[in-house]
């Protein structure tokens, strides 16, 4: 059995490395929880939804602190009782296995 995506570290990547593409990605995806699309072999992004401003603040937080120890960062968007998680690797324009470590890692933090 293969370790599970959420307990994988992220690991940075070069400029020049190639983002993953076709089966290696689908292989990543059906990985996830429900709820993340992944956006033209792109970006992931998942839509949070909560009961109130201070919950999804409290979770962007949460998922602030999550990023800045794992070293990868997403684009959160924060408005009232939602937040939206975006994330890609920059430095090769597209996908790699730490975008979906943290896809994986971000539905741990809602579960707390």
């Amino acid at each position: 059995m293969t370790e599970p995506l959420a307990a994988k570290q992220c690991t940075a990547c070069r400029v020049g490395d190639a983002p993953l593409k076709g089966d290696a990605l689908q292989k990543f995806y059906g990985q996830l929880e429900e709820g993340w699309d992944m956006v033209d072999e792109h970006h992931l992004k998942k839509r949070y939804t909560f009961e109130n401003f201070r919950q999804a603040l409290d979770f962007t937080n949460r998922v602030g602190e999550m990023a800045e120890e794992q070293g990868h960062h997403p684009t959160i968007t924060l408005t009232w009782g939602r937040v939206d998680v975006k994330v890609w690797t920059h430095k090769v324009d597209g996908l790699t296995e730490s975008d979906f470590i943290f896809a994986a890692k971000t539905d741990r933090v809602l579960k707390g």
